[in-house]
């Protein structure tokens, strides 16, 4: 998963190299997590549909507000080796597919079908800790690279 250079929009892509697909993790002290991105804007999941006729919101990055309902907070859910990463909402980060306006885009929503649920298992790569001199939640900090296989 990387974040675009608007600061809004996500994607997948399968270059993993770029700065653009490492997200800061922050735990948030109550089993979820808040995931940063190079541009200092958090993964959100909004309530604004992707496109007309489609099932599934839109999923981008926003700025820390107070206001916010929890939908920078993800919940991963393990699966083997891989995870689901839940909003409050319990609707699952997802990618898509297929041809445009749909291929490489990121969007959020409750699987139904066998093959959809397998579709919302994320790889999560740790590629570096980095090191907290205080001891509170907020202050842990780890670098990942999100990737759906």
């Amino acid at each position: 998963m990387l974040a675009d250079d608007d600061e809004e929009t996500v994607f997948q892509d399968r270059d993993g190299s770029s700065e653009k697909a490492e997200w800061a993790v922050f735990p948030t002290g109550d089993h979820h997590l808040r995931f940063k991105s190079c541009y200092g804007k958090y993964l959100m999941a909004s309530n604004n549909p992707f496109l007309q006729g489609v099932k599934g919101k839109k999923v981008m990055q926003t700025d820390l507000k107070p206001d916010l309902d929890g939908s920078i907070d993800w919940e991963p859910v393990r699966d083997g080796f891989q995870a689901r990463l839940k909003t409050r909402a319990g609707t699952f980060l997802r990618p898509i597919g297929g041809l445009p306006p749909w291929r490489n885009a990121i969007t959020h929503d409750n699987p139904h079908r066998p093959k959809t649920k397998e579709k919302v298992l994320w790889d999560i790569e740790i590629v570096e800790t980095l090191p907290s001199y205080r001891k509170t939640n907020s202050d842990l900090q780890l670098y990942c690279v999100l990737d759906n296989k």
